[in-house]
């Protein structure tokens, strides 16, 4: 699933790109969802409490209140990994773009060719951040989050709990899968328990404490845990 977010104060303007993105896309993902914003206030509002679930957000420059370039520069505090792409209808803006890491711009009303064009960047670029990501689905909807923001995994029978510093994300799934999936940076704690190794503040006895919380480490893991902990404090200089 792609996720794509719409921020333009001229309803018929989002209605417009979105025909035009659907047009372009067809054929190329099962399914695609769109999140429609008609203000800059109402994008940051939506994005405190959902900051990993769109992939692509297209930003009219010249809205109303909070406008485009400064609705992305408070975006680029707490997200560097969402493409933004910028709508407008006057060239002069575009190359303030490049201020907030902006993957490109559309001219308005947005034709098909450079639609395409810029999508098939914006498909590129989540590529190659991929591996740098994981991917999860539940309900709410899909979430590609960075790798370095997560702090633990916890199992309860089918359903795994991601935790980060600001959101939890729970899905169905097996931890031994998540544990391959996020690779050498995790550590098993327990049966039911995986962290990233930089998250660890330190390790007292059988439990391991990451922001304020204590995670119990199993006996079968302890040494495999002190071992990673130990490595992550030294600069990864243990073998």
């Amino acid at each position: 699933m792609l996720q794509i977010g719409i921020c333009d104060d001229d309803s018929s303007a989002r209605e417009s790109l979105q025909l035009g993105c659907e047009r372009v896309l067809r054929g190329q993902y099962a399914e695609v969802r769109f999140f429609a914003f008609s203000s800059g206030e109402g994008t940051l509002r939506w994005l405190e409490t959902h900051p990993d679930e769109l992939d692509v957000l297209f930003l009219d420059i010249e809205m109303s209140g909070i406008n485009g370039m400064e609705t992305a520069r408070r975006i680029r505090e707490k997200n560097e990994r969402l493409v933004l792409v910028f709508v407008t209808g006057y060239a002069d803006y575009v190359f303030d773009g490049y201020t907030v890491n902006a993957l490109d711009y559309v001219m308005k009303p947005c034709r098909d060719t450079r639609l395409r064009e810029v999508l098939h960047r914006a498909l590129a670029q989540l590529h190659r951040l991929a591996p740098d990501t994981f991917l999860i689905k539940n309900a709410d909807g899909m979430f590609r989050i960075p790798k370095n923001k997560i702090l633990y995994l916890k199992s309860d029978k089918r359903v795994v709990t991601l935790v980060t510093d600001t959101q939890s994300y729970a899905y169905y799934g097996k931890l031994d899968e998540a544990e391959h999936e996020l690779g050498d940076a995790f550590v098993r704690l327990h049966q039911r328990y995986l962290a990233r190794a930089e998250a660890i503040e330190r390790i007292e006895g059988s439990t391991a404490c990451i922001r304020g919380e204590s995670l119990p480490i199993s006996r079968a893991n302890h040494q495999r845990a002190l071992l990673a902990f130990a490595r992550n404090m030294l600069g990864g200089q243990l073998p």
